[in-house]
Parts: structure tokens; sequence; C-alpha cells
């Protein structure tokens, strides 16, 4: 363990200037060390950032080096390098586009319980994508991100309600999901979600907005935030 847990530290101390000049080329080459040892955390790190491109303009983006090692670290289980590797066949960096791949990916991260591939799986199930279009199956994945109060998929199933894709329409229900959706102002979509929230409140009575906030409420209750 002692012989990667020490370049991986190396590197975030370069990677965010602790005790060290602030240096993505030397903290690089410390992943790299770690990587090679089987570090899962630096493998993830390196995939993730050639992906990303790293502010440091001596490190440019690298497709190849990303599949390297996103590889590693998504067979030794890590659900955010098998997420982003979902992301590569779908998008064909790297590799050939390949949604039944991409799909395959997907859905070892989210049988872990990782919300954002829960949420990629149900989008490829609902557009038919590398899987069978099945609307119940996008609705089932989507909901269990939602519930782990990921907003991208807490707006998505309001939209499912809306439209009654993969589960009984329902304004209710639809006006629920948008409303924990719009609940979380420092997510990048958050506008977008107002916009859905004050769309879904039209089709409701008061009285049925009302019930909602007792629904939203009771909610918060039982899952406090973090």
């Amino acid at each position: 363990m002692k012989g990667f847990l020490e370049p991986y530290n190396l590197g975030i101390a370069y990677a965010n200037g602790l005790g060290v000049p602030k240096n993505d080329v030397e903290a690089v080459k410390w992943w790299v060390m770690a990587a090679a040892h089987g570090s899962t955390e630096a493998q993830d790190i390196l995939g993730t950032m050639y992906v990303r491109q790293f502010k440091d303009p001596g490190v440019p983006r690298d497709y190849s080096e990303a599949m390297k090692w996103l590889v590693k670290a998504a067979e030794q289980g890590s659900p955010g390098a098998q997420d982003l590797l979902g992301w590569m066949y779908c998008k064909g960096q790297g590799v050939p586009e390949d949604y039944a791949e991409a799909a395959k990916w997907f859905r070892k991260a989210a049988e872990q319980g990782y919300a954002a591939a829960q949420r990629d799986l149900a989008i490829l199930y609902f557009r038919g994508e590398g899987v069978p279009q099945d609307f119940a199956e996008a609705a089932k994945w989507t909901r269990k991100a939602a519930e782990q109060g990921y907003a991208p998929a807490q707006r998505d199933l309001g939209v499912l309600y809306a439209e009654g894709k993969g589960v009984s329409q329902d304004n209710v229900q639809s006006y629920f999901w948008y409303s924990m959706a719009a609940s979380r102002p420092e997510e990048k979509e958050h506008r977008l979600y107002l916009i859905g929230k004050d769309r879904a409140a039209k089709k409701l009575t008061p009285e049925q907005l009302e019930k909602t906030q007792d629904m939203i409420r009771e909610w918060e209750e039982k899952h406090p935030r973090k």
C-alpha cells in the first residue's frame, strides 16, 4: 500500500500547491508512478484529467492516455472511471463509438450505486441506444439516481411523470421532482429546473400544490442534506 500512496499524495500536493509550487506536469509524473503500481485513485485521476485536459498547457488532452488509465481503474471497480469510460464510448473519444459498450460500463457503475451512471444508463434506455428502448427501465434507473438527491435525475423523473413514460402520468409527482431538482441552487442547470418547476406548477390545482408542499417537507425530513 505504501508503495503507491506516497507518489499519489505527492501528485495531490503538486496539483494543489500544497507545500510545493503548483505544477500539473510534476503531479502527472507522480500519479503515473502511483498508477503503474496499481493505485486506482491515481489511474482514475489520470484518466479523467487526460479527458478534460489539464490547466497546465504542457499537459495536453490525450484520449489514448485517458483510455489506458480509465480501463485500468474501471477494471479495478472504480465507478467514476466506469462512468467516464461509458461516456468515451458514447462519444467515440479514443475508441470507436459503441453504445452497447457504453451501456456495459454505465451498468457496472450504476449497480454500485453511482448516481451519475444510473442516470446515464437510464438515458440509453430512454433513447434505445446500446440497449432496447425501455421506458420502464429508464424510469427505474432514473428513480434510483433521483432518490440519492442527484438533481439532473430528479429533473428527468419530473419529465417522465409529465409525459407518462415508464410511469403513470402524474402531474403532482412531476412537480414534486422538478421541485426537488430546483431546490439545489448550486446546480449549473438550476435555471432550467426552475423553468420546469414553474411549468409543472401551472398544471396543478391549489389543493394539489398544497399536497406537493407537504410531500416536499416530508421528503426533506427523511432525507436531510449533508
